[in-house]
């Protein structure tokens, strides 16, 4: 099975270039596309939410995925490593038209896929870094980093719901008690009681 597999994303882009390319690539290499996938949908989607995802599940070693470029897969180099190791793996080949990439088994394919690799490493290494480098600017800022106190669900939740916690206590039920009935942790109890307190 030959599927040739089109990504516009927006409704304003045609895919009909994309197709053509395919079509015209699939017939130098003598193959017939026997299915097409088109779906309009940005490339920061994860693939596994949208038709590729599906497309790729189905499809069987010997399989081919033709695309008019890499950056039809995904956005993310990253991404376009785990579906390209997917492939790989099922002995899926992927042909993209405009860069003459070829993904198989061969040795040049593999030298390739850990080029990919390396590079996709290196971005995910400059991503950590540059968000870890803005964190620490955020707090020598003195911006507070994380949730504030009391701002889970739990807490919104204990909070809406003091005036009955108030009656239950004037009523003498134990804590254990009161957290079943109001659905939370003894510890989120604590720690609300123990923010109220504070406030007072």
């Amino acid at each position: 099975m030959t599927i040739g597999y089109l990504r516009v994303s927006t409704g304003k882009q045609n895919p009909e270039n994309q197709r053509e390319e395919i079509r015209r690539f699939a017939e130098e290499k003598e193959m017939y596309v026997s299915s097409w996938i088109t779906e309009t949908v940005s490339g920061k989607i994860p693939y596994r939410k949208r038709k590729l995802g599906r497309t790729l599940k189905r499809m069987k070693h010997g399989d081919v995925l033709i695309v008019s470029e890499i950056s039809r897969l995904s956005r993310s180099l990253t991404e376009i490593m785990t579906i390209m190791g997917g492939c790989l793996e099922k002995g899926i080949c992927i042909y993209t038209t405009k860069e003459r990439y070829t993904f198989d088994n061969s040795i040049n394919s593999k030298v390739l896929c850990f080029a990919f690799g390396l590079v996709a490493e290196i971005e995910r290494n400059l991503i950590s870094m540059r968000t870890k480098e803005a964190l620490a600017v955020k707090k020598a800022e003195g911006v507070r980093l994380g949730r504030r106190p009391g701002s889970t669900v739990k807490m919104q939740v204990i909070s809406e719901k003091e005036e009955q916690i108030n009656k239950m206590i004037a009523a003498g039920l134990p804590v254990t008690k009161i957290c079943r009935k109001i659905g939370v942790s003894r510890n989120t109890y604590y720690k609300f009681i123990a923010m109220r307190d504070s406030c007072r």
